[in-house]
């Protein structure tokens, strides 16, 4: 199996877990756990994994001798802004306002802004029916984040597909910076930090709604959804995405975010969690419509 194959394997598993998040998650805010709070069990568990992977994987010769170049480390606090701090904030309290079904949907927009984010900072050629189909995907869009009700327990599902679209905006932002640390360096070397900066960053804003989650209260079955975030949807999740980016572009990457309104439609569907609409459906095709215009080649 070549590299490059291993490499869309991970990615395709990288979408699985993400389109089973938005459910999983959904069952443990803000009924157990604020958003905020979750942010900080998250990305505080995540930190501590990361850290002692990386002590295990000292036992290889290439990551014990590498050292980072200090004139990476704005990169590598710019990536853990963008790709852990707004990205999780944002996300974690639009999905505690909005459905899983609206959530994924919007982030399908992920590789359009990384196309947009490309040509800016990449100075990558933009052509005619990639503008039209930004253009599309920015209507439909708009048409989720204005129209796209939600059924079950979306409290405000406006202001949170708001903040889903930020996240898939941040999200777009982390794969394009963190391309050139992949290039340089082993992702075990540099992701650690990433996470401890991001850890420091999300700190003040979950602390509070942290420190007050009545853990002998929480059902065995929140026990286990919390796990299978904190250890597959974050730890696991990001190092395959990091894997996978050795070989592939960020926009391949981003490509791979097309199959998770999939997985979590089936999902949340599967388990009574949410329902499709006429808008919802409408909006889906719009923005698929403008990914497909997007990303096809010439």
């Amino acid at each position: 199996m070549s590299k490059r194959t291993l490499a869309f394997i991970t990615a395709t598993i990288v979408s699985i877990i993400y389109g089973m998040t938005f459910t999983i998650a959904k069952d443990v805010m803000p009924k157990y756990i604020d958003a905020y709070g979750f942010i900080v069990l998250r990305v505080g568990g995540a930190t501590i994994l990361f850290w002692l992977f990386w002590l295990f994987s000292r036992t290889s010769k290439k990551v014990r001798d590498e050292k980072i170049d200090p004139k990476d480390y704005p990169r590598i606090i710019a990536a853990a802004f963008f790709g852990v701090a707004l990205n999780m904030l944002a996300f974690f309290k639009g999905l505690s306002l909005t459905s899983p079904i609206s959530a994924s949907v919007l982030m399908v927009s992920t590789p359009m802004i990384v196309l947009v984010l490309s040509a800016i900072i990449l100075k990558e050629r933009m052509q005619k029916r990639m503008v039209f189909g930004l253009v599309l995907g920015l209507i439909g869009t708009t048409i989720l984040v204005l129209y796209g009700k939600s059924v079950g327990s979306a409290s405000n599902a406006s202001l949170g597909n708001f903040l889903v679209f930020v996240n898939a905006t941040s999200y777009g932002l982390f794969l394009v910076i963190v391309k050139k640390l992949m290039d340089k360096y082993n992702a075990f070397n540099f992701v650690k930090w990433i996470y401890l900066i991001g850890f420091f960053m999300v700190l003040p804003f979950g602390w509070s709604q942290f420190e007050v989650i009545e853990w002998s209260m929480l059902p065995m079955d929140i026990y286990w959804k919390i796990g299978f975030v904190l250890f597959f949807s974050t730890f696991l999740t990001y190092l395959l995405n990091l894997l996978s980016m050795k070989e592939l572009k960020p926009t391949t990457v981003a490509v791979f975010v097309y199959l998770q309104p999939f997985f979590a439609t089936l999902f949340a569907i599967s388990l009574g969690k949410d329902e499709l609409s006429l808008v919802k459906i409408a909006s889906a095709i719009l923005i698929f419509t403008g990914v497909y215009l997007v990303t096809q080649k010439k």
